[in-house]
């Protein structure tokens, strides 16, 4: 049994696909050294950011989004909520219902933080591209959220 040989198609694509891993995993690194180190785990981090972009939620909505058992998910917003970074509030439609939210405060951090990135990100912009390579990119961004979308 013999393995067929890659054209060049093949491997010029995999090669992109591997250099545009490196890359974003690189620029995404360098985005978090613009902000303090936090204790939060990748499961804190993805409840807060889909309460950040999607609003209140009840423990079985969030668990539902996030594909895990509520049981878990009820650790980690009771994690979060020890934190600060989280909150119930009683829903005004059903009383019996707790929607969970982000604190004041948190957001103020969670914008704080933003702000230090896309201030990092606009300075290399600007500092390391060309009005060109910026149109180029402004391109590939949209390139990259189709496949971010994938």
């Amino acid at each position: 049994m013999t393995n067929p040989i890659p054209n060049a198609e093949e491997t010029s694509l995999a090669a992109l696909a591997g250099e545009l891993r490196i890359s974003l995993g690189k620029l995404v690194r360098r985005l978090r050294e613009q902000t303090p180190p936090n204790d939060f785990t990748s499961a804190q981090k993805s409840v807060l950011l889909r309460l950040d972009r999607d609003g209140l939620a009840t423990v079985s909505a969030l668990a539902g989004a996030e594909s895990v058992r509520p049981q878990s998910m009820r650790s980690t917003v009771a994690a979060l909520q020890a934190l600060g970074a989280v909150m119930g509030v009683a829903d005004s439609v059903d009383g019996r219902q707790t929607l969970i939210t982000l604190t004041d405060a948190f957001r103020q951090r969670l914008q704080a933080h933003r702000s230090a990135k896309n201030d990092w990100l606009h300075g290399a912009l600007e500092m390391q591209l060309s009005a060109a390579e910026q149109a180029q990119l402004a391109a590939a961004v949209r390139l990259l959220q189709r496949l971010a979308d994938y």
